[in-house]
């Protein structure tokens, strides 16, 4: 199963949503997050990121998602830190975090592949913003 992995300048918005991300599956899925800096302040750490992606990580691949600006360079720097193999089997994407993980963590509890995810969830760029 794809595993998930989610990033942010917040350690405790990410806590949060994958305390969300838990309720929605019937089936498990593995999430893990990678949230502030290495000093606990707000920012992005390369190596939490790849301690998460590691921690989920199968050969069904990682879906990464982010928050903004420099969480897509730390996820870039930690997977050059995996193996070619695995490499090819971690995915960023840069749509909204929180509808992106919505649909990742149902794509993947139904089983479907990296691709497939990634397809859905990049979609969910596209999705109207009706508000009110």
């Amino acid at each position: 199963m794809v595993g998930i992995v989610l990033v942010s300048h917040s350690e405790k918005l990410v806590e949060g949503l994958a305390e969300l991300l838990a309720q929605l599956s019937s089936v498990p899925v593995q999430v893990a997050y990678a949230g502030g800096a290495n000093s606990g302040d707000l920012g992005t750490s390369a190596d939490k990121i790849g301690a998460a992606i590691r921690k989920v990580y199968s050969a069904d691949g990682v879906m990464v998602l982010l928050d903004m600006g420099s969480a897509a360079l730390s996820a870039e720097v930690a997977i050059e830190g995996l193996s070619k193999e695995q490499q090819q089997q971690v995915k960023i994407s840069d749509a909204p975090l929180v509808e992106g993980a919505v649909l990742a963590v149902i794509h993947a509890g139904m089983g479907q592949s990296l691709a497939q995810i990634m397809e859905a969830v990049e979609a969910a760029r596209n999705m109207p913003k009706n508000i009110g």
